[in-house]
């Protein structure tokens, strides 16, 4: 044991010296929050524009998903207009690559391109016109809502997204989280709704700009107040509403799949909750541990009642799921069921060990190097680190933070957020 915790405080020595991200952080003449990471080894810049415009903020998922996905669809009016083909060529023309993804807290588009001031300025050109020039082309929204809808009622035949759905609901009920897309919706689905979505949500107040790459701070204060002067400027968000504790409960959807789908789990933490730590340690050895963990051990080893189990915390804006997954024969649901609630309760009761413990701070800690090592990587830790108003050292006091949690505080922090009463089981297929 002390040859272990000798090697923990050895690589939490060393991590630290060699993972420090320097995060410069400022707010723009527009109300728009900015954080720069300066990086000059190679001459290229990643750029990330984020917008509390997720799914949460819509009375409808489809709307925020559509109109993020329309962005770049048509741009300008007139002879200055470009289709979504020209769009792409311009980018592909000076190298530069497009991205994004929405959920529900947040939409975000992200781009990475060549420092010279050639490409960058044209690529970050066309992006500041995408952020504020969208003209969501009937045409093409004709087209991917068509799109979508088939893909909903392929979905529909599918284990996995009919879960993912119902147990959404079950978990938060009114909860705008809770919300699914449905068919209806899609096909209601107007122009200008996405256009009203666009002006109250993507202004420069609500707005983040992250910047990773070979730029000057001068250069960073430049680009990011160009990237919002042509947005309104709105309002900061406002905060989501707390999700309450479900009804506890198993919901049995009937399926010929051949696989049973469960889930297991209810709303637990927000982003910044200061027992967030404390649950990842401990969950490393509940489910999240990979082959190292209980569920894993008891489910699929002792066992053999499924290839794989995982259990997760998802803190978000307001308090996200806390989750067992696993998929398993449909004649053993009601057996491997019985197994995970019993490993559940046993570890709410205990928590792990210490050398369950150990072993979690020494993965957590010595794997953590791998989400940093790249601009892209380092891009998407700051955007989250901003827009959920994470302290800026985050990054740098991690393995300090590992390394602090306790046994007691494990146990403390399971015991105020996993509430039994309150777990929502849904299983699709098996038997009832």
């Amino acid at each position: 044991m002390k040859t272990l915790f000798a090697c923990l405080a050895l690589t939490l020595g060393s991590f630290t010296a060699q993972a420090a991200v320097p995060i410069q952080h400022w707010t723009s003449p527009q109300g728009t929050r900015v954080f720069f990471v300066e990086d000059h080894n190679l001459p290229m810049l990643d750029v990330q524009v984020d917008f509390a415009a997720g799914s949460a903020r819509a009375s409808a998922p489809a709307i925020a998903s559509m109109t993020h996905g329309l962005l770049d669809a048509g741009i300008g009016k007139g002879k200055a207009a470009l289709d979504e083909n020209a769009i792409a060529d311009r980018f592909a023309d000076v190298g530069a690559q497009l991205g994004g993804g929405v959920d529900a807290d947040r939409a975000s588009l992200g781009l990475r391109v060549l420092s010279s001031p050639a490409e960058r300025d044209e690529a970050l050109g066309l992006l500041r016109q995408i952020l504020a020039q969208p003209q969501f082309p009937q045409a093409v929204l004709e087209r991917e809502r068509a799109r979508a809808i088939a893909e909903l009622r392929e979905s529909q035949t599918q284990p996995g997204a009919i879960l993912g759905k119902r147990f959404a609901q079950n978990a938060y009920g009114s909860h705008p989280y809770g919300r699914v897309t449905e068919e209806a919706d899609l096909k209601r689905l107007s122009r200008q709704a996405l256009v009203d979505f666009h002006h109250r949500t993507y202004t420069a107040r609500a707005a983040q700009v992250t910047l990773v790459g070979d730029l000057t701070r001068e250069q960073a204060e430049r680009i990011a107040n160009d990237l919002v002067a042509d947005l309104p400027l709105g309002s900061a968000p406002s905060s989501l509403p707390d999700a309450s504790l479900p009804k506890g409960g198993i919901t049995h959807i009937a399926n010929p799949a051949s696989q049973a789908h469960i889930a297991i789990g209810l709303p637990t933490i927000k982003r910044n909750d200061p027992d967030a730590m404390a649950l990842a340690v401990g969950n490393y050895t509940l489910g999240g541990g990979g082959f190292n963990s209980r569920l894993m051990k008891e489910v699929r080893d002792a066992r053999g009642l499924a290839y794989s189990i995982y259990s997760y915390f998802a803190p978000a804006a307001s308090q996200g799921l806390f989750q067992i997954g696993l998929e398993t024969k449909a004649e053993q649901a009601d057996e491997a069921l019985a197994v995970v609630n019993a490993t559940l309760s046993k570890f709410l009761q205990e928590g792990p060990t210490e050398v369950e413990l150990q072993a979690a701070k020494a993965n957590l800690i010595n794997s953590f190097a791998l989400h940093l090592d790249n601009n892209r990587k380092i891009l998407a830790q700051v955007a989250d680190i901003g827009f959920y108003k994470r302290p800026l050292d985050s990054l740098d006091t991690y393995p300090a933070r590992v390394q602090a949690v306790t046994l007691e505080q494990i146990r403390a922090a399971f015991a105020r957020y996993v509430k039994p009463e309150s777990l929502v089981t849904v299983v699709v297929g098996g038997k009832k």
